[in-house]
């Protein structure tokens, strides 16, 4: 393993230990040359993938890429890391095993729909608004009508939309300053 600082050619592993989901081996490495210490993280990868997009071009598949687009769905939602994780983690073994080396660029949207539906309803609706390519509003609210019908299902009441004849909720009522003395 190159190192990172220094470019040197061979680094020493300090530490090994299984990540948080037992799904990847972390690795403390240290540089003999330069001293910098990095972590890497080894994974089990059944096959290649091979993306093919849209407009008909091939990509290898990128996990940190599939982790960032999951990262930015989730940014600021209260989801634990761990089960971040477990949903790349989830996402990757199951184009994996699908037996074939390519796999569409719907496909992976798909799956990363799938997971994040039943992990955030906000990130789900963040997710689907950039991959389905929203244009306009009308958009969003056949999308949050799925969702409604799925939260009436697990027990909770969809949530009504606002009447257009209503009047605004009144701004909260704020105390006065008490003086110090």
């Amino acid at each position: 393993m190159r190192c990172p600082f220094c470019g040197g050619p061979d680094t020493q592993v300090k530490d090994s230990r299984p990540s948080e989901d037992s799904a990847a081996i972390r690795r403390r490495r240290v540089c003999p040359d330069c001293g910098g210490r990095f972590t890497t993280f080894e994974r089990v990868q059944l096959r290649e993938l091979t993306v093919l997009k849209r407009s008909g071009k091939r990509m290898p598949f990128d996990r940190d890429k599939l982790q960032r687009s999951i990262d930015v769905a989730l940014r600021k939602r209260p989801v634990e890391p761990e089960r971040i994780e477990r949903l790349v983690s989830g996402v990757v073994r199951r184009l994996e095993s699908t037996g074939d080396g390519e796999v569409t660029s719907e496909a992976i949207g798909e799956a990363v729909m799938e997971g994040l539906k039943g992990l955030d309803d906000v990130a789900y609706v963040r997710f689907a608004s950039v991959y389905k390519n929203f244009r306009e509003a009308q958009d969003f609210q056949d999308l949050l009508g799925t969702l409604g019908g799925r939260l009436a299902e697990d027990g909770e009441p969809a949530p009504e939309p606002p009447s257009v004849d209503s009047e605004p909720p009144a701004p909260p009522r704020r105390r006065p300053a008490r003086s110090r003395s």
